[in-house]
């Protein structure tokens, strides 16, 4: 399928996971991607994976610098940026009497100061071409509602569902379309550390927070980042141009918006 071909497609938190997904998913459209990610040694290995149209830059999205080199060298390894996806992210759970101010700082530093300054630096190339674009953020389920022991990793999301609408609304003059995706409790590797932490918070076994979530969901599983794919590429398309600050759930049923 060539649904994205001719387009160029910058994705954080790339190097693995969710955002791998994306990145192999669009090469398979057409697109060429450049992954971007904090772990240089892993994010140079994924873009290896997926062939000449796919590209490795390293990213600390916590640091202006590192954004402002990152989507240069982008543009000069592609020609341009048509498409973004903020998908870096760090997930923390503590209950609110142990929140640490330093694990707050550093978890919105990554999942809501990230999102918005390399947002913003894509936008400004986006606007200075003006042939407008897509940029698609990775909220959460949890950024819907809060949880008891997850307040920080909640509020992050909120912030990001919040700003989508905000830049969808500021944006789409520019023809610009800013929506996100709110996925559910989707499996991967992250999941080794989440459950770790609620086995600890909740006194569990290793394994029965990961199951017990897995089976609460109406749909009968945990997702997969597989799961994500259609609705990234479809807000990527010109089939999305009508859609502005929405954020989507894609989580088996788990939360209704």
């Amino acid at each position: 399928m060539t649904r994205l071909f001719g387009k160029s497609a910058f994705i954080t938190g790339a190097a693995q996971g969710i955002g791998f997904e994306f990145a192999k998913a669009y090469v398979a459209e057409g697109a060429k991607v450049v992954l971007a990610d904090i772990d240089q040694k892993k994010v140079r290995k994924a873009a290896l994976e997926l062939g000449d149209t796919a590209f490795a830059v390293v990213l600390d999205v916590r640091d202006q610098e590192s954004i402002n080199l990152a989507v240069e060298q982008a543009i000069n390894e592609m020609g341009c940026i048509d498409i973004l996806i903020n998908n870096a992210a760090l997930f923390t759970a503590a209950p609110i009497t142990d929140i640490d101010r330093d694990d707050y700082l550093n978890v919105f530093s990554v999942n809501v100061s990230g999102v918005l300054f390399t947002m913003q630096a894509v936008a400004r190339h986006m606007i200075g071409r003006g042939n407008g674009g897509k940029i698609i953020n990775m909220a959460s389920q949890a950024g819907r509602r809060g949880e008891p022991l997850v307040a920080v990793y909640c509020a992050s999301k909120a912030a990001v569902i919040s700003l989508t609408q905000s830049a969808g609304l500021n944006l789409i003059e520019y023809g610009i379309n800013v929506n996100a995706i709110a996925p559910g409790v989707v499996d991967g590797v992250h999941w080794d550390g989440v459950d770790a932490a609620f086995a600890e918070l909740e006194d569990l076994p290793l394994g029965q927070k990961k199951k017990n979530v897995g089976d609460a969901v109406p749909f009968g599983r945990m997702g997969k980042p597989s799961d994500l794919i259609g609705m990234a590429v479809f807000l990527a398309t010109s089939e999305a141009d009508y859609i502005v600050a929405q954020t989507f759930g894609v989580d088996g049923g788990n939360w209704m918006s």
